[in-house]
């Protein structure tokens, strides 16, 4: 696939894909032709990023189809499960990477693949060992299962040096309470590109999602 010239904002590091948007998109493409104008729309709606899941096997081919053919968009890749995996979606062209929970190896290739890493996390144990290897921005996953906001409110106390995206749980009647912690930059969320949407391409309905989406503000 050629790639072709496009401006994306600049992102540098974990704390600057938390600030680009009030939520992450968490999709899932079943087909590679779904994942352009899926991204545009967003981006039409205020919505400049994208965390293409590597859930189905159009998933990696989605990554490198956004990444070379859509303007303006922060384009990341999750679900990211193997090293192997990491030196496909850097291959692909991904401006960062969330892997669901942070075992020693996926750690490893991920912190040496020069990306910013969304590690994920459901525990305060898990957050210190993410911490000691110095990502102080994390994905707390699965947000609602793992304790929800008390149990992430109840962490700023003891680590306020942490600053998280909520992922798993979070949805458009929760998200303002969310984004309300002083620990939360951004929540992760799939309800802005329904499965039924995607399948018919009905791309208008999902750039109104992404503009309510950037309109959120801390409840």
């Amino acid at each position: 696939m050629t790639a072709t010239p496009k401006t994306q904002p600049t992102i540098a590091s974990a704390a600057d894909v938390l600030d680009v948007a009030p939520v992450i998109p968490v999709v899932v493409v079943d087909e590679v032709e779904q994942a352009v104008p899926l991204a545009r729309a967003l981006v039409r709606g205020g919505i400049p990023i994208i965390e293409l899941t590597l859930r189905s096997e159009a998933g990696l081919a989605a990554i490198e189809a956004v990444a070379s053919q859509v303007e303006g968009i922060v384009v990341g890749a999750g679900t990211v499960l193997t090293p192997t995996q990491v030196q496909q979606i850097v291959d692909a062209g991904a401006q960062f990477l969330v892997t669901p929970g942070s075992p020693p190896h996926l750690l490893d290739a991920a912190l040496g693949c020069g990306l910013p890493l969304l590690a994920g996390a459901g525990t305060l144990t898990e957050m210190l060992t993410l911490a000691e290897e110095g990502l102080l921005v994390q994905k707390f996953f699965p947000a609602e299962a793992s304790g929800g906001r008390p149990y992430l409110s109840a962490v700023s106390g003891p680590c306020p040096q942490l600053r998280f995206c909520p992922t798993g749980g979070v949805t458009p009647q929760n998200a303002s309470d969310w984004l309300a912690l002083p620990n939360v930059g951004c929540v992760g969320g799939t309800w802005l590109t329904p499965k039924d949407a995607v399948a018919q391409g009905d791309w208008n309905q999902i750039e109104r999602l992404a503009r309510a989406a950037s309109a959120l503000a801390p409840a």
